[in-house]
Order: structure tokens, then C-alpha cells, then sequence
């Protein structure tokens, strides 16, 4: 009988250590600009985007919303480099789209900085890493920094 238990207890003691260990959850620290209302700009790329869905997927979503806002007012970098062979990342083009929401979803023929709406591809935006993607046919790029970085 004792050996019967054995294996179990065994198993039993691996699951509560396994499973006890503290797990430290990656805060975002925010900064205050999040608490801002959206610009006319942010709201119009969150309805592209999300379409008929953008008030139950990210207006009525606070965390969701701040999350956004976090994305776009912090995170994102678009920078020109005058000698882009010096860096590395991939193609925007080969970045899907985030067309759940909108099917008539398009990619930008042509790019510009002022209006380039983010939120239209699959970028990393929820990794713990920071990603460089470069724009096809430019000198552009575009980074987008992990959100559990500090600011």
C-alpha cells in the first residue's frame, strides 16, 4: 500500500511546488498622458480598425482603452534612417493585417508618417521584447517598444 502512494505523493509534492512558486506579474507602469481623452486621430484608427465592434471591444474595455492609448501615445516610434541598410527588422509587408474586425481592411499604398494607422497590422504590441519593423521602399522604420518597459 505504502508503495502505491508513493507515486502519488510524489506527484502531489512536484504540482504544489511547481505550482506555488510566486509568479511576479509584469506591471505596465503608465504614464499620465493615458488618462487624456482620445484625439480625434486615435478614435478614427480604433474605428477602422475595430468597426461596428469598437465600443464593446475598446471604448467599453477601460483596461483595453488605456492599453490602447498606452500603444499609441508611448510606445510607437516612427523614425527615418538615412542609412537604413544599417538596420534590421522585418517588412511591413510581410506584417498580416489585424482584419478581424474590418474584412475591408487595406494596406497604405503609399506612406505617410501623419496617417499611418498602427493598429491596422499585427505588429508585436503585447510582447516583453521591443520590435523594429521597416517600411518597404523608404528610409522609415517603426518600433515598437514593450509595454512593460519603463518609462
Amino acid at each position: 500500500m505504502k508503495l502505491k502512494l508513493l507515486p502519488l505523493a510524489t506527484l502531489l509534492f512536484f504540482s504544489i511546488f511547481l505550482f506555488g512558486q510566486d509568479s511576479k506579474k509584469n506591471e505596465i507602469n503608465y504614464p499620465d498622458n493615458v488618462n487624456a481623452p482620445l484625439s480625434k486621430n486615435e478614435r478614427a484608427m480604433i474605428d477602422e480598425v475595430y468597426k461596428d465592434q469598437a465600443d464593446s471591444k475598446v471604448y467599453n474595455n477601460a483596461t483595453f482603452l488605456k492599453d490602447i492609448k498606452h500603444l499609441l501615445r508611448n510606445r510607437i516610434l516612427i523614425y527615418k534612417d538615412e542609412n537604413p541598410k544599417t538596420q534590421k527588422g522585418k517588412q511591413l509587408s510581410q506584417v498580416p493585417l489585424f482584419d478581424s474586425y474590418n474584412k475591408n481592411l487595406k494596406r497604405d499604398v503609399d506612406f505617410k508618417v501623419n496617417n499611418f494607422n498602427p493598429l491596422k497590422y499585427q505588429l508585436d504590441f503585447f510582447s516583453k521584447g521591443t520590435y523594429v519593423y521597416k517600411v518597404d521602399n523608404t528610409n522609415y522604420f517603426i518600433q515598437v517598444t514593450s509595454q512593460y518597459r519603463k518609462l
